[in-house]
């Protein structure tokens, strides 16, 4: 992760707006911000309105922005922005990853369903969960492709910051051929088993 998060971002040049996240519904800011950097370049960001996934990135909080988060892409690793990505190819999952150690447990969970009330949501251990879930969507002849975007930064009970999850799915990217979209789903398959891999250390 980068170690400038704080630093001043160049405004000098235009910023895509979806990759300004607004963090004032954000009670426990510095929480939600160290959570939130656990999956800096471990998901891909999405913006809609250039329709573009972005897998090389850092997470910027620039003090004259005020309660505000800036996804900025590596501008030497323009190889690494997937183009084409239309919106009805992204859909949200209902799939929620909150921080292990809010329930006394090590690493990430994830829960179906966030309710509005006082009650502690349902969790299960995040790899675990995982593990179930891409073994259903490969039975469907499908494959999980969980992504971020605006907005996906959320908090429950302005105590716990957690992450809802979008997902790509590439079958709907008809526009490219079979190898563009063979190469997305392999792009985001490595960082996501990267993520599996160390999901019981984050959190």
């Amino acid at each position: 992760m980068s170690s400038m998060k704080h630093q001043e971002v160049d405004f000098s040049k235009p910023i895509n707006p979806d990759l300004i996240w607004e963090l004032d519904h954000i009670a426990r800011r510095e929480l939600a911000e160290r959570f939130i950097q656990l999956f800096e370049n471990r998901l891909c960001v999405y913006s809609e309105s250039v329709r573009q996934l972005y897998t090389n990135y850092n997470l910027h909080f620039p003090s004259d922005l005020g309660r505000k988060m800036v996804v900025l892409p590596n501008p030497y690793a323009f190889h690494d922005t997937l183009h084409g990505i239309d919106a009805p190819a992204v859909r949200p999952t209902g799939l929620f990853v909150l921080p292990g150690r809010v329930f006394g447990k090590p690493g990430l969970m994830l829960a179906k369903q966030l309710g509005e009330g006082s009650s502690m949501p349902k969790t299960m251990p995040f790899k675990q969960a995982l593990a179930q879930i891409i073994s259903n969507q490969k039975k469907l002849g499908d494959v999980f492709l969980p992504i971020l975007m605006k907005g996906d930064l959320r908090e429950f009970g302005q105590q716990l910051p957690y992450l809802h999850l979008h997902r790509l799915q590439v079958s709907k990217l008809s526009h490219l051929s079979n190898f563009e979209r063979i190469d997305i789903q392999n792009t985001i398959t490595r960082k996501l088993l990267l993520l599996y891999r160390q999901a019981d250390t984050l959190g």
